[in-house]
């Protein structure tokens, strides 16, 4: 009975052998040596270890397992990522995608240059090279233009080779992040610190005080200002001359001489500067007692996707909303800007008013602890459905698929962005997105360190070492020649850079 359990096959064997690799995996992953851990990565080595000791899986099962994990580790990053994804796209995104290119290309010609300098096939070399980046995706392309090419023969050597080359490719991925921190004398403590000024800079907000001092402004009322400038901004407060300050809305009147609280993006906040007059001392204004600020939370599945002017905030609870948290990035309040669950927004006005507003928009978490699933699969079913179709590209033999993990990621991303155009609350809190992309990129790991676990050893034993240095160069240099000009070149910060040498080479547990 014990050996049917350990070595037989069966469901009740596959749940334990995968509950086995991935305990004994992450409990590895704990371990440091020299203050260095691999974490996670752990997982996949014990697959091969119990694997070639005869703890196989069924193959079905086994990919089954490892393409959902997958695709759950690749969903749940989409939809943290989807509502900045196409604005930091904007704000330095094109940089990003030179730098990942670059790896790309970097990595195919280091691959170029092993095979004319040690006459190892061609279909080898794209096996060494598809393991070197850890990518699946790649390795069944391989292996299907080579089927075609030679009427349905099979090439086990690109396999072995993407066996041999996948291990050092995930530990030679995460020694050269390690490496180009040490190299460039990184300080993680100031680099942490400017992340948020670094892609995102222009994705914040500034608060700044200005009095009135252009005659051109004189009597024309904050929503035809805004038309003016062409710039989305809100006035949160105004104080007249010798008067109070006071909440304002689109219809107040500005005049020579009136103090106004606005907030507005960073890039638009000199231009209106210029047009309005000039900064001034925020001191006053923000001193009076009368007026607080206040961040409320958006837990109401009735208000996911409606607009700032569809509430009627300013008229039926008599505050401002000033700017809107969503993400960690912080949103002018204009009135098309539409709502989302999980937001927080920034509101002032008096305190009963604020009060008011609190039990207008609910302001409960405990209301957003309930994940909302239907989203989240069918999210997953159209990714899947997208990563199955085949499109083709001149001078390339295959067809080309983005497969299971591409479009799955990129469905989560559209979702995470445009769900409150379509009244979609996908929603969920930052430990259930964190257990789920746990979980996944587990299970992920488990399946492949299972399924390379056979053929590991003797392939090894027969001269498959020099693959796997192989496979070491193709990874190490294109990382590192990647890391350094884009930190000495693009100045990125080093969290980011990271993120895009990760991305770049399909790597999810250098990610992780």
């Amino acid at each position: 009975w014990l050996h049917t359990l350990f070595f037989g096959s069966g469901i009740a064997h596959a749940v334990l052998t995968f509950a086995l690799v991935i305990t004994i995996g992450i409990l590895l992953g704990k371990v440091k040596i020299g203050g260095i851990s691999l974490g996670i990565t752990w997982i996949l080595f014990v697959g091969i270890v119990l694997s070639h000791f005869g703890m196989t899986v069924d193959g079905e099962v086994r990919h089954f397992v490892q393409e959902f994990g997958l695709i759950l580790f690749v969903f749940s990053i989409g939809l943290q990522v989807g509502p900045g994804f196409f604005a930091s796209f904007k704000h330095g995104g094109m940089t990003l995608v030179m730098c990942a290119v670059a790896i790309v290309l970097l990595g195919v010609a280091t691959a170029y240059v092993v095979h004319l300098a040690t006459g190892t096939p061609i279909p080898t070399m794209v096996g060494i090279l598809s393991g070197a980046v850890t990518n699946t995706p790649g390795l069944g392309a391989a292996q299907q233009a080579f089927s075609d090419l030679h009427a349905g023969a099979d090439a086990p050597d690109i396999a072995t080779g993407y066996a041999l080359a996948y291990p050092l490719g995930v530990i030679g991925a995460i020694l050269t992040l390690l490496a180009l921190r040490y190299l460039l004398r990184i300080d993680v403590r100031e680099e942490a610190a400017g992340l948020g000024t670094d892609v995102l800079k222009d994705l914040t907000t500034r608060r700044i005080s200005v009095e009135i001092c252009n005659s051109a402004v004189e009597g024309k009322n904050i929503s035809g200002i805004r038309r003016l400038a062409l710039r989305d901004f809100v006035v949160s407060r105004i104080c007249r001359p010798g008067e109070a300050p006071e909440l304002a809305d689109a219809a107040t009147t500005l005049r020579c001489g009136d103090r106004i609280l606005l907030v507005a993006a960073p890039k638009d906040a000199e231009a209106l500067v210029v047009l309005l007059g000039r900064e001034v001392d925020a001191g006053p204004m923000m001193q009076d007692r009368k007026m607080i600020s206040r961040r409320i939370l958006i837990p109401k599945p009735e208000q996911n996707g409606k607009t700032l002017a569809e509430l009627r905030i300013r008229s039926t609870s008599g505050v401002t909303i000033t700017r809107i948290n969503r993400s960690g990035i912080d949103l002018v309040a204009a009135g098309n800007l539409q709502l989302q669950l999980g937001d927080r927004v920034t509101v002032v006005g008096p305190e009963l008013s604020v009060a008011h507003a609190e039990r207008l928009f609910g302001n409960s978490l405990k209301r957003l602890n309930h994940p909302n699933l239907i989203p989240i699969f069918i999210g997953i079913a159209l990714g899947v459905v997208l990563g199955s179709i085949s499109f083709w590209i001149p001078g390339v033999p295959q067809p080309v698929k983005l497969g299971l993990a591409g479009d799955p990621l990129i469905v989560a991303i559209l979702i995470g962005r445009y769900d409150p155009h379509y009244r979609l609350i996908t929603y969920t809190t930052m430990s259930a997105n964190l257990m789920l992309r746990e979980v996944g990129i587990s299970l992920f790991l488990a399946g492949v360190g299972l399924g390379a676990g056979e053929d590991f050893v003797p392939t090894l034993v027969a001269g498959g070492y020099v693959w796997i240095a192989y496979g070491a160069v193709i990874t190490i240099v294109p990382l590192l020649l990647a890391g350094l000009f884009g930190r000495f070149y693009y100045k990125l910060n080093y969290y980011t850079l990271i993120g895009v040498l990760s991305g770049a080479s399909t790597n999810p547990p250098a990610l992780a």
